[in-house]
């Protein structure tokens, strides 16, 4: 008799399923595929911030051997693209920014390609030009597109509360602003697409996006191509973080190359283009007040901030609606405005960027927290704990906290690295030129997709062949996050096989199901929630079936390690290949289900951006201790401690991936990265210039989870994909300040601003 164990693969460490073909090089990235009669495509894109085009000359690029097709504006439908739809593809009236994108070329080669771009001459008439939201909004300032003369594409207002009424209410009262600067997405596989017509007119695209469905649908309108004529193949994807999600007109580009010369084109960025094209996290000039009582509540937040949109409108423009959310609900604020002006310039554009707008709103609130503490003498922990949320409350905005964790990830983040006792001693004072310091923040970010969507939802198709091999076609996007992964162990689990017996099908819309794409840390809920249900119920029907055969009640069976098994005692009574081709062969009966995850228990927000619009939130703190070279300037983040509210831990390796992968990106926004912008311009378009973190200058980061087992959440998960990147900078800003008695309010803290910054604040005595 053989006797299987219940066990479980929830919380273990599983590695990612697709690490083995990525280490070994068998993963194919677009830049891998080669199709026959493939050309190559390239864009000229303009040298101006803001210029007329008075000619366009292709002559001599079209003469070049080699060369099948040169394309202008004049080319093509002309329908603009993004979420502001402002934005042609190829523009022949007007550039508006540096990036812009003024004729295309398709050749044998790249070398060709590019050498015909650079035979194109553009004869343009220079206009007025603007940088920045303030000067935008003077009167007399120059109008970036005509159907928004004030060059306001977007405003958005919230209010709860009485603001008059929270001020009178007030012992101490803080006002502070924050400016936020330019950074990008570094992804390491740069962006590119493949565009490919068959003779039936069928458009396959070999494309990076992060939301293939509703591309299809969106693209459809700019290049005329009946959306059920499109067909979407995701390669290996090498890295997204957001810069996936709108579409951008290198895309409907290179499609209108591919229907010109009939042959497929493949047009893929240098890192120079990656730099000076892909979207950015948008810039905000952010005016924040905030009150106290003298018991350590906090009365008010008002809020006004100025969103640099760039020459066009992409996703960028809308992160406020993010922002809000934790200005109104980190923590509780009884009274709260929120007022945000998204401003056009000729500068470059912003799309969606991991964390959507709350990095610059977190970094804001939190380092407030710090000032009202000391305000009322308390200490920033006791502080932040007594304003903090519990399970079951609903903000002033209407989020209902089902679970929240974020009394515990304070607690625990301050257990674990001994946060009150070095605050005060560190503050105290140090000898020498280092100083050491000792910050924390907490934030609070949606943990199951946001309703953006009139409807959020997901498919999954699951099949069992006759070896117990499981199948599984779910229309989630794998864009390095590791969802495969885990979908796998949700199925897994639930048939009681291992996670090698399960393959996972995500990069195919003619095969796989319906999804509205990676965005908002939605995955692992909703595409989760949607697996689990499909294995769920094939389950019940092996077990259903495997019932009669064993003359046994189908409520007394499990499914453990591969055979049907007597729940009680773990019996193995028949195994699962066994049961299914019996099932083949003899009762005609295939095990093939399809279940989705539709519209998740949350809401659209009204008018006045109220509503539950997430199904649950993530939660976390983060306490960074850092070493500040008061000589040099040089601040050297030396340990954090970061602490999650993950509803529970699906993938222990995976979720301490993410949260290790998120405290680096924060730890560069903090610290190193900035995308310089001058008078409309990228000044430091390559590694070499723009600073990352690397491995060298990667602290030790001490990771720990809190489990508050969300009832709507597969297993009890919560989605926290972009959560860790959220609070490190302020928690290195407040540990900078606890050290130097310093505070900054622009980001990034290079050597030469701290040090600046530190001799200003000796010579005025502060």
């Amino acid at each position: 008799m053989t006797i299987i164990e219940k066990s479980t693969l929830i919380g273990k460490p599983i590695p990612k399923l697709d690490a083995p073909s990525k280490v070994t090089g068998e993963a194919r990235y677009l830049q891998d595929i080669e199709l026959p009669g493939m050309l190559h495509g390239k864009i000229l894109r303009t040298d101006r911030v803001h210029a007329r085009i008075l000619s366009i000359d292709t002559t001599a690029a079209k003469a070049l051997r080699g060369v099948h097709a040169v394309i202008t504006a004049e080319d093509t439908p002309g329908v603009p693209l993004g979420h502001g739809r402002d934005n042609p593809p190829l523009k022949g009236d007007r550039v508006r920014c540096i990036r812009d994108e003024v004729a295309a070329v398709a050749a044998e080669s790249e070398e060709i390609a590019a050498e015909a771009v650079r035979l194109i001459k553009v004869e343009y008439e220079d206009l007025p030009a603007v940088f920045s939201p303030a000067d935008a909004l003077k009167e007399g300032a120059p109008v970036i597109h005509d159907a928004h003369p004030n060059n306001i594409p977007f405003t958005f207002n919230y209010d709860h509360g009485d603001i008059a009424k929270g001020e009178r209410e007030s012992d101490t009262i803080v006002e502070d602003t924050f400016r936020l600067h330019f950074v990008t997405h570094c992804c390491m596989g740069v962006s590119g697409i493949i565009a490919n017509f068959d003779s039936q007119g069928m458009l396959t695209l070999y494309s990076q996006t992060q939301m293939p469905f509703l591309f299809k649908r969106d693209l459809s309108r700019i290049i005329e191509v009946p959306p059920e004529k499109i067909r979407v193949i995701q390669p290996v994807i090498g890295g997204a973080f957001g810069s996936k999600l709108d579409i951008y007109p290198f895309e409907p580009i290179c499609i209108f190359l591919a229907k010109a010369t009939r042959r497929p084109v493949r047009l893929v960025y240098t890192r120079e283009e990656e730099f000076l094209a892909s979207p950015t996290r948008q810039p905000v000039e952010l005016t924040l007040r905030s009150g106290v009582r003298k018991d350590g509540t906090l009365t008010f937040r008002e809020v006004s901030t100025l969103h640099d949109n760039g020459g066009h409108t992409s996703w960028g423009a809308t992160t406020p609606f993010v922002m809000m959310q934790t200005f109104s609900s980190l923590y509780r604020a009884e009274h709260c405005r929120y007022q945000t002006t998204v401003v056009y310039t000729n500068n470059p554009y912003s799309g969606a960027f991991r964390g959507y707008g709350n990095l610059q709103a977190t970094f804001a609130v939190e380092s407030h927290m710090d000032k009202l503490a000391a305000a009322v003498e308390m200490n920033p922990f006791e502080f932040r704990l007594h304003n903090a949320q519990e399970c079951g409350e609903t903000t002033p905005q209407g989020m209902i906290f089902q679970t929240c964790g974020l009394r515990d990830c304070l607690q625990l983040a301050t257990d674990k690295s001994d946060f009150v006792r070095k605050h005060k001693e560190y503050a105290a004072g140090q000898q020498g030129p280092v100083k050491r310091g000792i910050g924390m923040a907490s934030l609070l970010h949606v943990g199951g997709g946001a309703k953006i969507y009139h409807t959020d939802g997901c498919g999954t198709i699951l099949k069992i062949d006759d070896y117990a091999k499981v199948t599984v076609m779910t229309g989630s996007s794998e864009i390095g996050q590791g969802s495969e992964t885990v979908i796998a162990q949700f199925v897994a689990e639930e048939l009681g096989l291992g996670v090698s017996q399960v393959e996972v099908i995500n990069n195919d819309s003619e095969i796989r199901p319906w999804d509205v794409g990676v965005h908002a840390s939605r995955t692992t809920f909703v595409a989760g929630n949607s697996a689990l249900r499909a294995a769920r119920k094939a389950r019940q029907k092996l077990l259903q079936a495997a019932g009669p055969k064993l003359d046994a009640n189908p409520e007394d069976l499990d499914l453990r390690g591969g055979h049907v098994v007597r729940e009680d005692t773990g019996e193995a009574l028949l195994e699962l290949g066994k049961l299914i081709r019996a099932l083949h062969f003899r009762d005609k009966h295939e095990i093939v289900v399809t279940s989705e995850y539709y519209e998740p228990p949350s809401v659209m927000q009204d008018k006045e951006f109220k509503g539950n619009v997430s199904p649950t939130y993530a939660f976390g703190t983060h306490v960074a201790e850092v070493e500040v070279d008061t000589q040099t300037g040089i601040v050297r983040v030396v340990k954090v401690t970061a602490v999650h509210d993950v509803g529970r831990v699906i993938n222990k390796l995976g979720i301490e991936g993410q949260i290790e992968g998120g405290v680096v990106m924060g730890v560069g926004y903090a610290t190193r990265e900035n995308l310089v912008v001058d008078a409309g311009r990228v000044m430091n378009p390559s590694f070499r210039d723009y600073k990352l973190v690397t491995a060298p200058e990667i602290p030790e980061i001490d990771i720990a989870c809190v489990e508050t087992m969300d009832p709507y959440g597969p297993a009890g998960a919560k989605g926290i994909g972009e959560a860790p990147s959220i609070c490190i900078s302020p928690a290195i800003v407040n540990a900078v300040h606890n050290a130097t008695g310093v505070r900054f309010y622009e980001l990034p803290l290079t050597p030469e601003k701290v040090l600046r910054t530190l001799q200003s604040a000796q010579e005025s005595g502060e």
